[in-house]
């Protein structure tokens, strides 16, 4: 289904090459002045020189070209050449039905249907989910759904840290602290046990204890790197008590990330490609590519339009040891074989934008992407208190995240309990998806490279730019459908007519601008744009609702056109909701 910008595009471009002017001055778009026009053509002024016209005689030919178009209602040619545009109501009303029968609403399938693997999430293991890994989740998962609703195959990898050093600290410690655990007894050859020598708690007290005293004792951090080396070489007990930290982790991340509904496709770790950096290593090597720099291993990639230094790739250090750009690369590589990407997109924090531009480089390089394979780099901002510095429990510590999503639904809960009077166990239950929606949208309607400030009283709000607010307005649309129903009505037959005021009007148009927003969100990676398209949405439903009776109009095949444009502004919020990462609830 062709977008409605195009349309109106099309409409005016027609006008113009049929008064011998170029098309390209036939640009269209929404008005900057609303209580003039719906939307403008500024082309005239563009193409004075050309003509050796004045702008108003082109905006006056165009304009009289224009009379009796089923598009536009009204044409006005303003000095100095402004081409002022108010649609045809019928045009406007037939889009919108055509738009509700549209599968997806009428976003068209893509021409060449992409691969992408979106690398999101992050955490290590052993180590509770904080507030710093919110954004990577949220901004991931939203680019995911965002990508496959426009119709590519998209694969969430949730690349696991569970490989390097804080595996040895684990098990250093554990070691410390029960000797006789049958999996340091190198001499040992029986089955291991099947439950873990440590629950989830003690695994997330062990590591942060190790790594201050790594710190503090070099034998104490020599000794855990030693553990580091044997479970890399394969040690066979390590290996197994290794087994045992990711399963307990993974566990608990699982429940974690359920909670704010993010899932992954796949959860490899650093580990998946251990067994592959032996062999990338000399493909390096024999291809030219690296060379030894004071014993590490390292591969250039400054180029010569570089206006900074760009310090070269490591892919070794000196005594050996791979680095986060091995196992990095090396799972660019596995990913360019097992899933063939056309497209890699990274959500990390922004401060590491540096670390992946010598990463990309270093793949490009070195020949581990195709050349028209796309890599990304969609670095977020950090969230922040009131105070502006990194959010931070009361007590200044770092917040776990499962803390933060029970804040925001105890915030949700009251409100909902002073709002209505409802059992408990519902309230609960629907604080627990208002509060999602207000942690998601409070954090995806900011454009994902800035920083914000994590403001509860605001995010939980049911007024203004909030999750609530758009959860709020599609429940009361709900509402109103289900007693249009409960009095016999039928929704699904319901047909959209032309609209009969401005407020219709202007639903019809916000909801008219869903495929250009959506494809936008999509080629841009920038979920807060489906943020804004559904606030707009929101509220332009609220000024129709405030300013028509809908239930009590007397006109049945009226107010059976305003029950189906209720239908398909619920079916698109929802959608957007949907999007997001959240879903609305039937009550509130």
């Amino acid at each position: 289904m062709k977008k409605f910008l195009d349309l109106i595009t099309d409409e005016v471009t027609k006008a113009f090459v049929e008064c011998g002017y170029d098309a390209k001055y036939a640009k269209v778009t929404l008005s900057n002045r609303p209580d003039l026009c719906e939307y403008q053509c500024n082309g005239a002024m563009a193409g004075a020189k050309q003509y050796k016209k004045a702008p108003i005689m082109i905006a006056n030919d165009v304009a009289a070209k224009l009379e009796g178009s089923k598009v536009f209602a009204k044409v006005e040619a303003v000095a100095p050449g402004f081409l002022n545009l108010t649609l045809e109501n019928a045009f406007v009303g037939e889009y919108i039905k055509e738009m509700r029968m549209a599968e997806k609403f009428g976003v068209e399938e893509p021409e060449k249907v992409r691969e992408i693997v979106i690398d999101y999430g992050g955490p290590n293991v052993a180590k509770p989910l904080h507030v710093g890994h919110l954004r990577s989740a949220v901004i991931g998962e939203s680019v995911k759904r965002i990508s496959r609703y426009m119709g590519h195959n998209v694969t969430g990898d949730i690349h696991l840290g569970d490989w390097g050093q804080p595996m040895g600290l684990i098990m250093n410690e554990l070691k410390i602290r029960n000797p006789e655990l049958v999996y340091f007894d190198e001499n040992y050859t029986g089955e291991y046990p099947e439950e873990p020598p440590f629950t989830i708690s003690e695994l997330e007290e062990i590591y942060p204890f190790a790594s201050k005293r790594s710190k503090e004792d070099s034998e104490y951090k020599e000794n855990a790197m030693a553990c580091t080396f044997k479970l890399q070489s394969g040690v066979r007990g390590y290996r197994a008590l290794w087994n045992h930290i990711i399963t307990a982790s993974v566990t608990d991340l699982k429940k974690n990330y359920e909670n704010l509904n993010v899932e992954f496709d796949l959860w490899n770790g650093e580990s998946a490609v251990h067994d592959l950096i032996p062999g990338m290593v000399d493909y390096m090597k024999k291809e030219g590519h690296a060379y030894l720099s004071d014993g590490a291993l390292v591969v250039d990639v400054k180029e010569e339009t570089d206006t900074k230094e760009v310090p070269p790739c490591m892919i070794l250090k000196s005594d050996g040891a791979a680095l986060y750009n091995t196992t990095d690369l090396a799972t660019i590589m596995m990913r360019m074989e097992q899933n063939k990407p056309d497209e890699l997109i990274y959500v990390v924090d922004k401060r590491q934008e540096l670390y992946f531009d010598q990463v990309f480089r270093c793949a490009r390089k070195t020949k581990l992407v195709n050349e028209d394979t796309k890599m990304k780099f969609l670095g977020f901002g950090t969230m922040n208190g009131k105070d502006g510095k990194p959010f931070k429990t009361r007590e200044g510590g770092v917040m776990r995240l499962e803390n933060l999503i029970k804040e925001i639904n105890e915030e949700m809960f009251k409100k909902i309990i002073e709002n209505r009077d409802v059992e408990e166990a519902e309230a609960r239950e629907t604080a627990k998806i208002v509060g999602l929606s207000a942690l998601k949208y409070g954090d995806l309607s900011n454009q994902a490279s800035k920083d914000y400030i994590f403001d509860i009283d605001r995010f939980t709000s049911f007024e203004g730019d909030t999750g609530p607010y758009i959860l709020y307005t599609t429940v009361r649309i709900k509402s109103i459908l289900n007693k249009y129903m409960e009095n016999g009505g039928k929704v699904e037959s319901a047909m959209i007519q032309a609209p009969v005021n401005q407020s219709e009007k202007q639903l019809m148009m916000e909801l008219a601008k869903f495929n250009t927003s959506m494809e936008a969100a999509y080629e841009e990676t920038a979920p807060h744009k489906v943020c804004s398209y559904i606030y707009d949405l929101a509220n332009a439903f609220n000024h129709f609702y405030h300013e028509t009776k809908i239930l009590t109009e007397e006109d049945e095949a009226k107010k059976a056109g305003w029950i189906a444009l209720l239908a398909l502004t619920r079916d698109v919020l929802e959608t957007c909701a949907d999007l997001l990462g959240f879903k609305v609830p039937e009550r509130m």
